[in-house]
């Protein structure tokens, strides 16, 4: 699988103080040693920012040739996985994970605005799982994978220092997962990939073991099971004479049994906060609980300079949602913009982007509209060219002999 042209992405995420996790619908065939440092902080209110800081290492044929062993490494968390080529059958591959450490399960309330940090908590843990990875189209060129993962993990929650006296933290316990869905195509685990497509749709199960009721006067509950459903269609296109970048997507997502633990949190700027980051400029980051979204996002990128290592982006998201219970505010629209400047090293070692955001209807302390900025960055210690490199390099030498047949 190593020649085609697009991959599915081994998308990972992790914070400062967060989570490092996997979700991909294949092994990641290429070698990789990537640094991701990401901050998106708000400049108006207090709120929950966001920040991830991770190692991505992967690396086939280790432990031994038809095995691959990646490593996901945050500063308190760890994120691993040993995959088995071709296992069960020319195009199924089996994976089995571990992972673990602090802060992976923090919950932030932020209610109409307002960061509520006496009803915000810590959560811990760790788990195990098994992933079975099947390629329907092997003879394709874009390959259309699917996921089967079953796992578990025990969560600890624990009081942070501004947690409320009275405030009931939910019960210590075991999540039970199953995910299932497909991906047809895909897009590598790195900072603006030059060329990929995704067409994908997943279905997850979380089961709590305990469930039950949490808060002030137990005056919120845990379900004891939730089912998510999503859906995502995203293009990454550089033009291949001007190269001018451009990235869209449209999302949409709902829950059956939501509660503020499962709903989905749309609200930041960073790339890597999880395999599906629910992008909505100038809002902080997981702002909006919904049991029920849809979003639609992209960005245009120009570069300039004489080696155009510089670009210049613009960007935009908007959404349409319905809140989970307990956390409805007026209005169900939200849109946010932002704008910044980059920078790539030569041979494509370094890569930084800066931004601000303005979120339209985000609500703050003097009416609608919030401000963020975000900085990220990304170091290849490895190879510098990877699927999508290659994939913009051919479709720069295939447009080559058609003008020159033109010409003639």
């Amino acid at each position: 699988m190593t020649n085609r042209i697009l991959y599915t992405k081994g998308a990972v995420s992790a914070f400062v103080v967060l989570a490092a996790l996997s979700a991909q619908a294949q092994i990641d065939p290429e070698p990789r040693q990537l640094l991701h440092l990401g901050l998106n902080q708000s400049l108006h209110d207090d709120g929950p920012g966001a920040a991830y800081a991770f190692f991505y290492w992967n690396m086939p044929n280790v432990p031994s040739t038809n095995q691959t062993l990646r490593l996901t490494i945050a500063p308190v968390y760890v994120d691993s996985e040993l995959a088995f080529k071709a296992l069960l059958g020319d195009n199924t591959d089996l994976g089995v994970g571990l992972f673990g450490g602090a802060f992976a399960n923090r919950y932030e309330e932020v209610r109409q605005g307002d960061y509520l940090r006496d009803e915000s908590f810590d959560g811990h843990g760790g788990g195990v799982n098994v992933s079975l990875y099947h390629l329907f189209n092997p003879t394709a060129p874009i390959p259309l994978n699917g996921l089967l993962r079953v796992g578990a993990d025990y969560r600890a929650f624990e009081d942070t220092d501004d947690t409320g006296d009275t405030f009931e933290l939910p019960d210590n316990q075991p999540f039970l997962h199953l995910r299932a869905g497909f991906r047809w195509g895909g897009s590598e685990p790195v900072l603006r990939p030059r060329l990929a497509m995704e067409v994908s749709a997943w279905y997850e199960l979380e089961h709590r073991t305990a469930g039950g009721r949490y808060g002030f006067t137990d005056d919120r509950e845990l379900e004891p099971t939730a089912h998510r459903f999503l859906g995502r269609a995203q293009l990454n296109w550089t033009l291949p004479e001007s190269e001018h970048y451009i990235w869209i997507g449209l999302m949409g997502g709902s829950v059956i049994g939501a509660d503020r633990l499962s709903a989905y949190r749309l609200g930041g700027a960073l790339p890597f906060t999880s395999e599906f980051p629910l992008y909505i400029p100038g809002y902080f980051y997981q702002e909006l609980s919904t049991e029920n979204f849809g979003l639609v996002y992209g960005s245009y990128s120009i570069p300039f300079g004489a080696s155009k290592q510089w670009n210049v982006t613009i960007g935009a998201a908007t959404a349409l949602v319905d809140y989970v219970d307990g956390l409805e505010q007026p209005g169900n629209w939200h849109s946010g913009f932002n704008g910044g400047f980059g920078y790539t090293a030569k041979e494509r070692r370094w890569r930084v982007l800066t931004a601000y955001g303005y979120g339209v209807d985000a609500i703050r302390s003097d009416g609608r509209g919030g401000h963020n900025v975000a900085l990220i960055f990304q170091y290849n210690f490895g190879h510098t060219t990877f699927a999508s490199d290659r994939a913009f390099e051919a479709l720069i030498g295939a447009r080559a002999p058609a003008r020159g047949a033109l010409r003639r």
